[in-house]
């Protein structure tokens, strides 16, 4: 299975995502990461953070979902409101799209701990709950059940 994460900037959310699924899940899922509006680099926080979560972050880079039109993922999971409010490009028709909003854990200073460990656990937990069950064969249909289930 091959899932693209998605948010705005692709620079903090998404890039802890794809992060914890290439530990996690690979390689029953590939995983990549992606925004509308990338900024260009990964906040400096989500290195650190991911870091001390014994996380590589060599690999990491902001990117655009453009420079994925050609790779077909099975499913595209946004990570802001932001992001899920926006149309997806036409090249990501086929594809199941599912929305798992989490706070963005950069935005708050005085919590910065908590709230990138919050992210990052919230993560892992929705990766463990998929990775328990045989979605290899499920239907789109049972698919978009199992990714609402593990939230």
């Amino acid at each position: 299975m091959k899932i693209l994460l998605i948010c705005t900037h692709n620079a903090c959310r998404s890039i802890i995502g794809e992060a914890v699924f290439n530990k996690i899940a690979f390689p029953r899922i590939e995983t990549k990461s992606a925004g509308s509006s990338p900024r260009g680099s990964v906040h400096p926080l989500t290195i650190k953070h991911l870091e001390r979560h014994g996380y590589d972050t060599s690999k990491l880079t902001s990117k655009s979902w453009d420079d994925f039109a050609d790779w077909e993922p099975n499913v595209v999971i946004t990570l802001c409101d932001q992001a899920a409010g926006e149309t997806c490009p036409v090249y990501f028709g086929k594809s199941l799209k599912i929305h798992w909003g989490l706070p963005d854990p950069s935005k708050e200073d005085k919590n910065e701990y908590k709230n990138f460990d919050r992210t990052i656990e919230t993560l892992e937990k929705r990766v463990h709950g998929l990775l328990n069950n045989n979605f290899e064969n499920m239907s789109k249909d049972d698919l978009m059940l199992l990714f609402k289930k593990v939230i």
